[in-house]
């Protein structure tokens, strides 16, 4: 499991408002990219929406989707075009790192969000950059990371509450202009060649697993074993056996079983409609009691492996359904992201792969009423995000060139 949980009191980690750090920055930051994420070149396209919609005196949400770690970082290219710093919600385990990311996160506009409790501070945070409307406000609706480009997950509706409690408030003072949310999709092309590039991680894989390597059969199967051989396993941690029948409807037993399991002993009845949400109020249950320090040595490793079951849960939750085709060609990008997810869930690492271009499309304004309309059975903020991100990523994905 990787670091993602802290058991250590919560402290808003608030953003550096100066414009210096992220003017120097700038300059490391196409060399940062290449170095740390592989990514080699950025594509901004319908970057003059925003303008527009700075020019017309409104204050800016920015909703991308989240594939990977370099998002924030791609959005900075955006960021020098319209000649505005951005503030960025970003997790807080990311400032409990190492002390130099943690400077250079505060100085680029990030601030903590407590994704185990209600952050009032975030949101009071997140509100008044928006009420104040000097910056665009990023905030990644899906809630974590995916690591696939082309596929959505829930999104939750934090984003839509944000923006409409800065809408009322730009309303009552009378500020000129509203709060508008731009969806803005981010998409990774990889310009290498994806079977060398994955075969040295599938041999990794297949010799954790004591396979002799599977070379020499289809990609695709590989990776069909490789899954297989993961939900088996986990199915024998969990259940004391691997399960037998359609793998899908295992994957979705196994997720349910451990997911009910946890919900009941700890008695929450309100569960949400997504494993993040579920998995998300079930941290913050287990949680406090191990941040104070009330609880035996026995309790807190008890709990460790119940919130390493969470974890492990909301991975496979990011899995999605027939992403890689036996039978019909594939999309680079859909290989390179399972074998990404399968490396990081077998090692809680994941290296370097590239080359990559990223393409950064900026969606239409979607305007914020400072009060919802209770006769749609959606909100229609967070409907509007889903629908053009939706889109946008599908147009972006027929680009490929499929193998």
């Amino acid at each position: 499991m990787q670091n993602v949980i802290i058991d250590q009191p919560y402290e808003f980690v608030p953003p550096v408002y100066g414009k210096f750090w992220p003017w120097l920055m700038q300059f490391y930051l196409k060399r940062y990219l290449r170095k740390a994420f592989a990514v080699e070149s950025v594509e901004n396209r319908d970057v003059h929406l925003l303008q527009e919609s700075i020019d017309a005196g409104h204050s800016l949400l920015i909703a991308p989707n989240h594939c990977r770690l370099s998002d924030p970082l791609t959005l900075g290219y955006v960021s020098r075009i319209i000649k505005r710093e951005m503030h960025a919600m970003a997790s807080w385990h990311l400032f409990m790192q190492e002390p130099l990311k943690r400077f250079v996160l505060r100085r680029m506009g990030a601030f903590s969000v407590y994704r185990e409790g209600v952050d009032r501070k975030a949101i009071d945070t997140a509100v008044n950059i928006l009420v104040e409307g000097k910056r665009p406000l990023v905030v990644f609706a899906e809630g974590a990371i995916s690591r696939h480009n082309d596929v959505l997950m829930p999104l939750m509706d934090g984003t839509s509450f944000i923006a409409r409690t800065a809408a009322k408030r730009r309303e009552k003072l009378g500020t000129r202009g509203g709060v508008m949310v731009h969806p803005v999709a981010i998409r990774y092309f990889f310009k290498g060649d994806v079977v060398k590039t994955v075969e040295p991680v599938l041999k990794e894989i297949e010799s954790h697993l004591s396979w002799y390597s599977q070379q020499g059969r289809p990609l695709t199967r590989r990776l069909q074993q490789i899954g297989q051989a993961l939900l088996s396993l986990k199915e024998i941690e969990y259940f004391g056996h691997a399960r037998s029948g359609d793998f899908y409807e295992r994957v979705d037993a196994l997720m349910e079983d451990v997911l009910a399991k946890l919900e009941k002993e700890w008695q929450i009845k309100d569960v949400g409609e997504s494993i993040v949400a579920r998995v998300k109020s079930l941290r913050s249950t287990i949680l406090p009691d191990m941040v104070k320090n009330n609880i035996s040595p026995e309790e807190r490793s008890r709990r460790w492996k119940q919130l390493a079951a969470c974890y492990y849960v909301q991975q496979m939750s990011h899995y999605p359904r027939n992403y890689v085709r036996n039978s019909e060609k594939n999309i680079p990008e859909h290989i390179l992201e399972t074998v990404e997810r399968f490396e990081e869930d077998f090692t809680d690492s994941v290296h370097v792969h590239g080359p990559l271009h990223a393409v950064v499309q900026v969606g239409k304004a979607i305007p914020v009423a400072s009060q919802r309309d209770r006769s749609q059975p959606e909100d229609p903020i967070m409907t509007g995000i889903r629908t053009q991100l939706t889109e946008m990523l599908t147009k972006l994905s027929a680009e490929s060139v499929k193998i």
